[in-house]
């Protein structure tokens, strides 16, 4: 697939962006935010359907179905961006104390 001036050049031309400066230059649906790797976020991870996902976003399915297949296209690469954003989600939650923990420790105290 080759990409020309922002835009995935072939069959998912119509559905697949990437755009520097936009969500990272990540590959997203067409004129949206959604990044390829939220809908197989969304899909593969969380088990959601074509059809929930397009609902709940107001995507059509051909737009879900790019982006699934674009995901299977550069899987490798995509699943490694997965993986280092949970390990960093990790990172933070593991360093960065919780208010909620804090006020539950201070109304024990009291």
């Amino acid at each position: 697939m080759k990409i020309d001036g922002g835009r995935v050049m072939g069959s998912l031309d119509r559905h697949i962006d990437v755009t520097p400066g936009i969500a990272g230059g990540r590959p997203r649906i067409a004129g949206r935010r959604i990044t390829v790797r939220n809908i197989a976020v969304w899909h593969d991870h969380l088990g959601k359907s074509a059809d929930e996902i397009a609902a709940e976003y107001d995507l059509s399915l051909a737009d879900i179905y790019a982006a699934l297949a674009y995901y299977f296209d550069h899987q490798t690469e995509i699943d490694r961006e997965i993986e280092e954003s949970e390990k960093f989600l990790g990172i933070m939650r593991r360093n960065t104390s919780s208010k909620l923990k804090a006020k539950l420790r201070e109304n024990r105290a009291a």
